[in-house]
């Protein structure tokens, strides 16, 4: 993938990975858009990487989704990538969980129906600009589940999958269907200080974008990337060690 010269719509990209992918593409020589719920953390991102773009969106209302797409083919038309980054995280005991479902549905929502939902919305446009790409961010959780967070693996492992069929189905297109796999990263994901033992985000970052760079599809780090290219018993065994940490 070249980096320069898009111009390329990040999901989730006040912070965190996002806003660490952000800046790697700015550097590149790209033009950046990143959405997000809260205008304060866009405000922010901005005032740490000038010359961001930002838009309130709330990827979990399909109303919203489409407002997107339609402002984008208004306020930046050439816009050729999207990376479907935003995505929450619940840690939450099954047996003995009282939380409303609508609360847990908005886990898949964000995290499963966005990523599809925004694809299929975008495909059109993005047929339509040079050098076109869908990129999603799943998680290494996506092979060998966390079981303390449950929704959020699965809907992990049900994006993966997705991104094999689109790659597949859009291979004569032109557009390039990429997946980043992250391990835990240090970032505040399901709640500020819950990954401090992660990696750090920039060197994540810097590699994942190496690697896209030099023409990969899939790219992992770290656990990750070992659990991305892992036998399924060495996922069983990966899932035995997550659960007993």
């Amino acid at each position: 993938m070249n980096l320069a010269n898009n111009t390329v719509l990040i999901t989730g990209g006040a912070s965190g990975i996002g806003l660490a992918l952000a800046e790697r593409f700015v550097r590149a020589g790209s033009e950046v858009i990143v959405v997000g719920r809260r205008a304060d953390k866009l405000r922010e991102a901005q005032a740490k990487l000038p010359g961001l773009h930002t838009r309130v969106c709330d990827v979990a209302s399909a109303a919203d989704r489409k407002s997107l797409l339609k402002w984008v083919k208004s306020e930046f038309p050439r816009v050729n990538v999207l990376l479907n980054n935003a995505g929450i995280q619940n840690r939450l005991p099954l047996a003995d969980d009282t939380e409303d479902w609508e609360a847990r549905r908005q886990e898949i929502v964000i995290n499963l129906e966005a990523p599809i939902h925004l694809a299929m919305l975008f495909i059109p446009h993005l047929r339509e600009q040079p050098n076109p790409a869908i990129i999603n961010v799943t998680s290494g959780l996506s092979f060998a589940p966390a079981a303390f967070a449950p929704i959020y693996s699965a809907t992990k492992a049900a994006l993966h999958s997705f991104t094999l069929s689109l790659r597949h189905q859009l291979a004569a297109t032109g557009i390039q269907v990429l997946e980043i796999v992250p391990p835990a990263v240090n970032t505040d994901l399901g709640g500020a200080g819950l990954h401090t033992f992660g990696v750090p985000v920039d060197a994540f970052a810097d590699s994942i974008m190496e690697r896209l760079a030099n023409g990969e599809q899939e790219v992992g780090y770290g656990t990750s990337e070992e659990a991305r290219l892992a036998s399924r018993a060495e996922l069983d065994a990966r899932f035995r060690l997550i659960n007993t940490r």
